[in-house]
């Protein structure tokens, strides 16, 4: 084995070893997802908020003074955000309790015929209270397992209750923490990086946070603005929820073209079953349209634009993905992850084109053969014949 055998085979072993770094930290990250969500998202804030405090270091505030000031910023923002939506959403998940036997029959007297008709599948009789009861009877054993899992469920959601109380409280304070020692963090894991691979990891890191600061700063603003949008557009045309399938469509807005279409669908049947009629139906399509076009040709291009630089069925895909394999985590993670991924994989085309692989071998090109050998060759043809 020569030294350029030795050479790859060195290469390849410290792929590998990277390559199992890398799959034992997502088991770790899988084990470990309950516990590490609000350390991701109190990261994502002091990641966001850390260019603020640096530019006011810059101009002479104090490191300490500065994350104070963020930091309040960025909690009087929340406490304001709650103080106003919270009594709303309460009042519209009574007024939502309250209108659940006008969605009931409007389901089973009018939706579910009309699909009939069209089909010809007899779904009422499905849903007919005795045939359920029958069926019950019938699987009582699976039905009594599945009780007992409901029980099972319905038991540990107190200490799920009891988790979620103390993500919310760990939040904020781990938030002010990054906040304080970002810069800390990041020249610790910077002088963890081989010298050699120092400026190449220094600009895909930077890259990677311009993308993804760009957009979820960009991100956050259009779902502020749409949610208000879409709420006030709704309580324009009448609907008594409103100000609910609003701020739920702005909010869905993070995933692309699962807002508008919320919108489209919750609205739309929030307006047919309050009134009926195809004018308030026309309304709801109303607010959809003139959203969309705000979003389309102002919001999305002056405040987002492209910097994420994936389709959104790649955005959905993460997103989906993320939710599937870490949970809440992961969907928090999916797109920061998606963003690094994309800035990689533009690394990586940019190095394959540079690469021998890509040039591919110089084809061999023979020179033409003499004119005076073609020629000679019908003349002793010729000759022979």
């Amino acid at each position: 084995m020569d030294d350029a055998d030795h050479a790859s085979l060195s290469v390849f072993l410290h792929r590998l070893q990277w390559g199992l770094v890398a799959l034992v930290a997502c088991w770790v990250l899988w084990l470990l997802a309950p516990v590490l969500t609000p350390f991701a998202m109190a990261a994502l804030l002091g990641w966001l908020g850390d260019p603020l405090v640096d530019r006011m270091q810059r101009r002479g505030v104090p490191r300490i003074g500065a994350v104070v000031i963020v930091f309040a910023a960025m909690a009087a923002v929340a406490l304001l955000g709650l103080l106003l939506l919270l009594p709303l959403l309460q009042r519209q998940m009574v007024t939502l309790v309250a209108s659940l036997p006008n969605y009931r029959d409007w389901f089973v007297n009018t939706a579910l015929p009309w699909v009939e008709v069209r089909t010809g599948l007899d779904l009422v009789g499905w849903l007919d209270p005795a045939r359920l009861f029958q069926l019950a009877r019938e699987h009582w054993e699976e039905a009594g397992g599945a009780a007992a899992t409901m029980l099972g469920y319905l038991s540990r959601s107190g200490f799920a209750l009891l988790g979620w109380v103390t993500n919310i409280v760990l939040v904020p304070v781990l938030t002010f923490f990054f906040l304080r020692d970002w810069d800390v963090f990041v020249e610790r894991i910077a002088a963890l990086v081989p010298r050699d691979q120092a400026p190449t990891v220094s600009r895909l890191a930077r890259e990677s946070s311009d993308v993804l600061g760009g957009f979820l700063r960009g991100q956050l603003l259009v779902m502020l603005i749409l949610g208000v949008l879409y709420a006030v557009g709704l309580i324009a045309v009448g609907l008594d929820l409103g100000i609910l399938i609003g701020v739920l469509a702005g909010l869905l807005t993070f995933v692309p073209y699962l807002g508008p279409a919320t919108l489209a669908i919750l609205g739309g049947i929030a307006a047919v079953v309050q009134f009926g009629d195809w004018e308030h139906l026309a309304g709801v399509g109303v607010v959809f349209i003139v959203g969309q076009l705000i979003e389309s040709y102002w919001l999305t291009p002056k405040l987002v634009g492209d910097r994420i630089g994936l389709h959104p069925v790649a955005v959905i895909f993460a997103v989906l993905a993320g939710g599937t394999l870490f949970g809440f985590l992961g969907m928090l993670l999916a797109l920061p992850v998606a963003a690094i991924a994309n800035v990689l994989l533009r690394y990586a085309h940019e190095r394959y084109t540079q690469s021998r692989l890509y040039a591919g071998h110089v084809p061999l090109v023979l020179p033409p053969a003499p004119a005076a050998a073609t020629e000679a060759e019908p003349t002793a043809s010729q000759d022979q014949a």
